[in-house]
């Protein structure tokens, strides 16, 4: 049941849950998170094989990130939109709480999905024609651990919010699950295409999300539900461009 629960949380798959869970056992699909990355991975992996058919590359990398925006209901973008709204300016915590939570999207916020989106096609645009497909299948792997990973390590923010409940229920076993599970996709099934590129940059997005995890903790005194979902946009876009550069300096023989 975590598994589905989150599948429901992480995309917009349509699915019907029999019984409706309890916070604690909607924090405990956080497990379960790079593993709903992987069927996002395949799901885009799929739509980039189809589209080569009929479709320019520079197209069909649009109409992906099109997909992806679609396929997790822009969650996390919404999540990087508040976020880049509450640390603008300077502010005392509970006015970039305040901030964070309304639903209106400020200045900052549409700033920030229009560089981050432009940012994430270039890096597209940029990757191998043969190695595109496993890139797709890896980028919502890792980033998905990412998420967890913060979540089980840093403080929450705020007395309240759906991101609370997953953070009491993301303890050592969820934790470990969704780590084991990046680790495999990363090492064993993907191994013979991305290598040692893979390995590094699973270790460089652990090394980003640390420092944005540390700075968002200091912005709002802890992570927050947005927080979560901004983390995953910019892992996402990072692992694009550390595979980019990692090509870029000749790493791209090790593939």
């Amino acid at each position: 049941m975590s598994f589905l629960a989150a599948i429901q949380l992480l995309t917009s798959i349509p699915l019907s849950l029999k019984r409706e869970m309890t916070p604690a056992q909607l924090g405990r699909a956080t497990a379960w998170f790079p593993l709903v990355g992987l069927i996002i991975g395949g799901i885009l992996a799929g739509l980039n094989w189809l589209m080569g058919f009929i479709l320019p590359a520079s197209v069909a990398n649009a109409l992906l990130i099109v997909a992806l925006v679609i396929l997790t209901g822009a969650m996390h973008l919404d999540g990087f939109a508040d976020t880049c709204d509450g640390i603008a300016g300077h502010k005392p915590v509970e006015e970039r709480w305040r901030v964070m939570h309304d639903s209106r999207t400020g200045a900052f916020g549409v700033v920030g999905v229009v560089l981050l989106l432009l940012v994430k096609y270039v890096a597209l645009n940029n990757i191998p024609t043969e190695y595109l497909t496993v890139t797709l299948v890896f980028m919502p792997v890792v980033s998905r651990w990412a998420m967890v990973y913060a979540i089980f390590t840093f403080p929450y923010a705020r007395p309240e919010g759906l991101g609370k409940a997953y953070k009491a229920a993301t303890r050592w076993p969820q934790f470990t699950i969704a780590t084991v599970i990046t680790l495999v996709l990363v090492a064993v099934v993907l191994f013979r295409w991305l290598s040692v590129i893979g390995m590094l940059v699973f270790f460089g997005i652990w090394i980003f999300t640390t420092l944005l995890a540390l700075y968002f903790k200091h912005k709002f005194a802890g992570l927050t539900g947005d927080t979560y979902g901004a983390i995953n946009e910019v892992a996402e876009v990072i692992t694009l461009i550390l595979i980019v550069l990692l090509y870029t300096i000749g790493m791209g023989h090790t593939m």
